[in-house]
């Protein structure tokens, strides 16, 4: 696991190519800018609102990874016939751990972005690479979890084959909310 990983996710007949990297000090300004939307405040627990917390933000990215326990990308819009790339969401795989037989997935998407199939074909890249990764080490299940009320990400879930499991009761503070958990296994 090296910060020169890269994933990759084909351009479709609508939408550019994807690249999913680690995150790094390039991304703080595209960061800082898409925190600003106050859906992709809602559905997460990103708390930027400045240079300083995108740098810590990107340092605690860089940090998990370095543990090997959380490995966040910032997803990227690549433009045909150019060297541009747009940040367009973010995915991260996390609780990873040898011998640990399920880690948990998540993403979000930039306001711009939506409504492109731009998480679902993160979230690919992402499985594929997890299950390659650290499945000879007995990761055989990843899970996604979201709020009951954020219809979006459960039709992620589903266009991406993680199949539903069962209701989570709420847990306030930090999950006001019933939520879903879909899984999706190594096999599917």
């Amino acid at each position: 696991m090296n910060d020169t990983l890269l994933l990759r996710a084909d351009a479709t007949p609508s939408a550019p190519a994807l690249v999913l990297r680690p995150w790094g000090p390039e991304d703080i300004a595209a960061l800082v800018d898409v925190c600003r939307d106050p859906a992709l405040r809602q559905w997460t627990s990103i708390a930027v609102e400045n240079d300083a917390d995108a740098t810590r933000w990107v340092r605690e990215q860089e940090r998990g990874r370095a543990a090997g326990d959380r490995f966040g990308f910032a997803v990227l819009e690549v433009r045909p016939g150019t060297d541009h790339a747009q940040l367009a969401g973010g995915a991260v795989l996390k609780g990873v751990a040898p011998g640990t037989p399920s880690a948990e997935v998540g993403y979000w998407t930039a306001a711009h972005a939506r409504g492109r199939g731009i998480a679902p074909r993160a979230l690919e890249a992402l499985t594929g690479w997890a299950f390659d990764t650290f499945g000879d080490g007995g990761l055989g299940r990843l899970e996604l979890l979201h709020q009951v009320d954020n219809l979006a990400s459960c039709r992620v879930a589903q266009k991406s084959r993680y199949g539903f499991d069962r209701v989570l009761p709420a847990s306030p503070p930090d999950f006001p909310l019933d939520g879903h958990l879909h899984a999706r296994h190594r096999d599917a």
